[in-house]
């Protein structure tokens, strides 16, 4: 099923040839290079980003005060508490019920979803490293701003939510931009794993340090030092990076030559005419929409309710929380690196096809986190199993970086950004509404409310994997460059 070559090779050329002739490229040394230097200071961008969008999630336990059923046969598990040190109660508690709340979660994604398709465009036609150094200095500095929002209510702190998220909104589709002129094709899944496995680093940090953060100090210091770390990280990205290899002024001739000669024939030069009606005509990039909205609709979830689910179900203190709800995108964070050298080991050393590498990601990452995530409903209140199962079902997730995710650059390079935008803003909609249903279907916060809530994200996660496995391409499609013939690789 996954070592067969794209359906779309041409009759008089073997689908190897074409990775043939591209290993035969004068590869640059990656050590010290400009390609990966720009991954591991993207690599921080997106910690920052992450960080930036997580902390809430541990601060508002502390914020609100959430009502957990009396009555109820499954009601919160109980377990000890080691005593320690005082837990620090000096800031501000709100009486935000669980509907306001779940707005609250909710929020920052309308935002996030009004500059995706903008940004892109833009970054484009600009180039993405301000588009994305000033969407993340704009998101720090609310962030800073968000303790006074909350003691004005909670419609202020939805309006600044709202605005991180306009502001966060550019940052991926503009890093796509960027490594659609950066990074060579065999080495896509190692380098753009490393630029968005920040992302899951930044979730693995900031949870715990924000319950700590809580404990021993109060949760307004959880915005003010995640939002100072956004803000010195701007001004090493606005001196360091460059938008293309071209202007960039430290790399290596040979480099360069590299990275322009593995890209020559996939790139269109012409920022004029972008095809939107055949982008929106083809089933490959319908089956990235599909699969990203999915897989999104169980990330966000977690992403907004596990520390939730930790206090209210599980019965952990927010000292624990924090570093409990992180294990699962730790687990993650290792999968998704490894997970991009594996799937380029596949296609440059084992000689896989791009397509059955990516399917294969897909089915690993999307199938493998449903299955994990209904379990852990029904670990009871063994909650050693239920971690674990949870870790397990976020940490194949990983895998889906190497797959639908990276896909945009596989079957239209010069339009990745563009793309992402488009696909992003449909798996921006599970971040919508996602935490606003999952709120209501755990009103009183039973463990069979949170089952329903799992199976509802497990199925939609199920199914975007069966469409990305039948419909999705891993080669350039005629539309993306014009007259570029394909091959299969």
């Amino acid at each position: 099923m996954y070592s067969g070559s794209d359906s779309e090779t041409d009759d008089n050329e073997h689908p190897l040839l074409h990775r043939r002739s591209f290993l035969k490229v004068n590869k640059a040394p990656a050590c010290c290079s400009a390609r990966y230097g720009l991954a591991i200071l993207s690599f921080f961008g997106f910690f920052v980003v992450y960080a930036l969008r997580v902390n809430l999630s541990v601060a508002l336990v502390e914020m609100v005060k959430t009502k957990v059923s009396s009555n109820s046969s499954s009601s919160m598990c109980l377990h000890s508490s080691s005593p320690g040190v005082q837990h620090n109660t000096t800031a501000s508690v709100y009486n935000w019920d669980s509907d306001t709340q779940g707005w609250i979660l909710g929020s920052f994604f309308y935002g996030y979803l009004f500059t995706q398709i903008p940004g892109a465009y833009l970054a484009r036609k600009f180039g993405g490293k301000w588009f994305l150094g000033l969407g993340i200095l704009g998101t720090a500095t609310l962030t800073l701003l968000t303790p006074v929002a909350a003691e004005l209510g909670p419609g202020y702190v939805i309006g600044i939510r709202v605005l991180i998220g306009i502001g966060e909104g550019v940052t991926f589709p503009a890093m796509h931009t960027m490594w659609s002129a950066w990074a060579p094709p065999m080495e896509r899944s190692k380098l753009l794993s490393i630029s968005y496995a920040g992302a899951q680093l930044g979730t693995v940090v900031a949870l715990p340090a924000s319950g700590l953060i809580c404990f021993y100090m109060d949760w307004t210091y959880v915005f003010y030092i995640f939002g100072a770390v956004g803000v010195g990280w701007f001004f090493l990205w606005a001196f360091l990076v460059s938008d293309t290899p071209e202007t960039h002024r430290n790399i290596s001739v040979q480099e360069k030559e590299y990275i322009v000669s593995s890209l020559k024939d996939q790139l269109n030069s012409s920022n004029k005419n972008i095809p939107w009606g055949s982008m929106l005509k083809s089933f490959p990039v319908w089956a990235i929409v599909v699969a990203h909205f999915s897989y999104n609709w169980t990330f966000y979830t977690l992403l907004t309710l596990l520390p939730t689910f930790m206090d209210t179900v599980l019965g952990f203190s927010i000292q624990q929380n924090g570093f409990l709800s992180a294990l699962p995108y730790l687990g993650c964070w290792v999968v998704m690196l490894l997970g991009g050298q594996i799937a380029d080991y596949m296609r440059e050393t084992w000689l896989y096809s791009t397509v059955a590498v990516r399917k294969l990601c897909t089915a690993i990452g999307m199938v493998g986190p449903a299955v994990f995530l209904v379990a852990a409903g029904y670990t009871g209140c063994n909650y050693i199993l239920a971690i674990a199962f949870l870790t397990i079902s976020s940490a194949l997730g990983g895998f889906s970086l190497s797959g639908f995710n990276i896909n945009h650059l596989d079957i239209a390079p010069s339009y990745a950004g563009i793309l992402l935008g488009i696909t992003n803003s449909a798996a921006t909609i599970p971040g919508m509404v996602g935490p606003v249903i999952a709120k209501t279907l755990t009103r009183t916060n039973t463990i069979e409310e949170w089952q329903t809530v799992f199976y509802i994200s497990a199925a939609i996660n199920v199914f975007g994997a069966v469409i990305f496995t039948i419909f999705g391409k891993g080669v350039v499609q005629d539309w993306a460059v014009p007259g570029f013939h394909s091959h299969g690789n």
